[in-house]
């Protein structure tokens, strides 16, 4: 993991799951749910939903990007875009997740990213490995 001085935190995570069930933790809104939050996804280029984040109540997103068990772009609260790009790997799949966006000039901004780096890294990212590996066909 690596968060960069530009406004980008970078993470690579291998999961021992096969692409198709990592996508589905990514885009079926009761298994995302089961990791991160509530929220109406949908993997459909424009789809706009919400994610339940706690804390800041509804937080608006659009999907922008969709290549099927391969890559997921949304933005996030309209100023941070979240991509997630899946590679098979083996028996697995080695997930990327880059969440741009920060803007470093400004310190709420700084500190979401120092904050949400080991987040993600210790946090989210396992719990989605969890699920995914958890997923019976």
């Amino acid at each position: 993991m690596t968060a960069t001085s530009t406004n980008t935190i970078a993470i690579d995570q291998f999961i021992a799951a096969p692409p198709n069930k990592v996508w589905r933790t990514l885009t079926e809104p009761e298994l995302h749910a089961g990791w991160w939050v509530p929220g109406d996804i949908a993997a459909v280029v424009g789809h706009r939903f919400h994610l339940q984040m706690p804390g800041w109540g509804a937080v608006a997103c659009e999907v922008v990007e969709v290549i099927p068990e391969q890559k997921l772009v949304y933005t996030f609260n309209q100023t941070w875009t979240l991509t997630w790009r899946l590679v098979a790997e083996g028996h697995g799949t080695r997930l990327f997740l880059q969440h741009s966006g920060f803007d470093l000039t400004q310190k709420s901004e700084r500190d979401a990213l120092n904050r949400m780096a080991p987040g993600w890294r210790d946090q989210m990212l396992p719990r989605l490995a969890q699920t995914a590996t958890q997923l019976v066909d």
